[in-house]
């Protein structure tokens, strides 16, 4: 029989059985291939990490999963493994090697605990989004209060603002349809700091997403684009309440609509679960 061992965080929350789900294998080595998606599957979490040692610069290289396929990167996986393998080794940054490069993870402790972690996230690129009357058919919505436009972060995100948080959760998209079009739809309304977003990701295997870090970056860089945030300020998001699972996110984009320099996602986690598959 193998043994492998796994921790259970929720993240972006400061409490248990809140925020989004993550499933942490601290030590994937001895893990076959085969078996890394049917384990993600069998968690059944919005994504899945498998640890293993650098091959970089960084402390760890981690692998991504959600339910049905590999990503190259994703917000809630790296902050919530940042969180389960810095606290034994007392770390206050953690660098975490992805498919799209090392993430630094700086951490904020209260002595051993770790309280608080933002990660610094690649710049993503941005444009228009071709199948925009698609997306807004699939989510029974009219238009959007801002240029629907696609963010690729390895997942790709596309952003449709509305008029208010009300609209926000009264939402009840085709998840089919929205399966369709392969990427992740966040809708968003609020004001000046505090945001509210619901993301769909069907075509990835997560009918909506609790907290979704990969997004909060590009949110606050689509909001900061179009004169509704400052650069420089942060903002704070809330998403899941509709599914049971709220979550807080903090993003923050410094430079100019000309010149990004740093895309900034923080949130906290707390490790509620530890155990083990034994497989034959």
């Amino acid at each position: 029989m193998l043994t492998f061992r796994y921790v259970v965080v929720d993240v972006f929350t400061d409490r248990p059985l809140a925020g989004n789900q993550l499933a942490v294998f601290t030590d994937a080595r001895e893990i076959p291939e085969q078996l890394l998606q049917p384990l993600a599957r069998e968690m059944n979490f919005s994504e899945t990490v498998y640890v293993y040692p650098a091959a970089a610069d960084g402390h760890v290289r981690v692998r991504i999963f959600t339910p049905s396929n590999e990503l190259p990167f994703a917000g809630h996986p790296i902050l919530g493994a940042a969180f389960v393998l810095a606290i034994p080794l007392q770390l206050h940054e953690i660098r975490l090697e992805t498919g799209a490069g090392v993430i630094p993870v700086l951490l904020d402790r209260e002595g051993p605990r770790i309280v608080f972690g933002r990660m610094i996230q690649p710049v993503p690129p941005w444009r228009p989004y071709e199948r925009e009357a698609e997306l807004l058919e699939a989510l029974g919505v009219e238009r959007s209060g801002l240029p629907v436009e696609l963010y690729d972060l390895g997942p790709t995100h596309v952003y449709v603002a509305l008029d208010s948080e009300e609209a926000v959760a009264a939402l009840e998209p085709d998840l089919a349809a929205l399966a369709r079009l392969e990427v992740g739809a966040n809708c968003f309304a609020g004001s000046g700091r505090r945001w509210k977003t619901r993301a769909f990701v069907p075509g990835h295997g997560v009918p909506e997403d609790p907290a979704t870090g990969s997004a909060a970056g590009p949110l606050a860089l689509h909001l900061s684009r179009h004169g509704l945030v400052p650069f420089g300020e942060e903002i704070e998001i809330s998403q899941g309440e509709e599914i049971g699972r709220p979550s807080t996110l903090y993003a923050r984009v410094e430079g100019s609509a000309e010149r990004v320099e740093r895309v900034e996602v923080g949130g906290a986690a707390v490790v509620v679960a530890r155990g083990e598959f034994r497989l034959p």
